[in-house]
């Protein structure tokens, strides 16, 4: 018993990127059981890029998930911009769940956006001005999102963490130290700990580490540069072995 996840991050689509996104979705045609896009679905949050991302990902014919990212957020239209992927049936998870049967294995799909909040040395406290106790709530609300999906999918074969923002400074290796506050928070992976899910994909860390872990847990940025391919993953029911992975376009 396997699946096999197509996964790319930060596609930052606009009317540049449609050639690109056409022939990499249709790259995966017989390639995978799912697709996840991790946040960054557009370059400055309009619907109308959304919509050129939501045309391309019809052509892989496979179910498609996502979250949104900061980018998503920039304009003011991030339920236009979901409501324009739910719409040629993308599945938009915001701090949700859903369940995906791929010839009769169950997959759930644990997503959120994540916030930012650091990582040991530079966490942003829940102390001060209301904005900054703000920010620490934001980030809570995330991690008890994720501990709930989970909780819901335990009965599922393969449970997938699906955010934005990295849960690990692992995978952040490679950016600028000062910058890790902004990034993620390791509060998102308190969740992911204790659950022991298959598989944790992210975005937003352009210049970061592609694999990390949290415990036993595989993370991966899928953020890295993406042109006309996708990182598709294969996960067995071999629980030991870490997830295979491949680019394919």
């Amino acid at each position: 018993m396997g699946i096999r996840v197509a996964a790319a991050g930060d596609v930052h689509a606009d009317a540049s990127r449609r050639v690109d996104l056409q022939a990499a979705f249709t790259g995966l045609r017989g390639k995978a059981d799912i697709v996840l896009l991790a946040g960054d679905l557009t370059t400055h949050g309009r619907p109308e890029e959304a919509q050129v991302l939501a045309e391309a990902s019809q052509l892989a014919g496979l179910p498609v998930f996502s979250v949104l990212g900061n980018h998503d957020w920039h304009s003011d239209h991030a339920a236009e911009v979901s409501a324009v992927m739910q719409e040629a049936g993308v599945t938009v998870l915001d701090r949700s769940w859903a369940t995906c049967d791929v010839d009769g294995t169950q997959v759930g799909i644990v997503g959120t956006k994540g916030f930012v909040g650091g990582f040991p040395g530079s966490h942003l406290p829940d102390f001060g001005e209301p904005l900054l106790r703000q920010v620490y709530a934001e980030t809570g609300r995330d991690a008890a999102a994720i501990h709930e999906g989970l909780r819901a999918t335990e009965d599922c074969d393969f449970r997938i963490v699906l955010l934005h923002y990295s849960p690990t400074l692992m995978t952040l290796q490679g950016e600028r130290p000062e910058i890790s506050v902004l990034l993620g928070s390791d509060r998102l992976a308190h969740p992911i700990a204790d659950h022991v899910p298959d598989l944790v994909l992210h975005g937003h860390a352009h210049a970061g580490r592609f694999e990390g872990t949290i415990g036993t847990v595989p993370v991966f940025n899928v953020a890295l540069p993406m042109k006309r391919e996708f990182w598709v993953f294969d996960l067995s029911a071999d629980r030991p072995r870490a997830p295979e992975y491949a680019l394919v376009g």
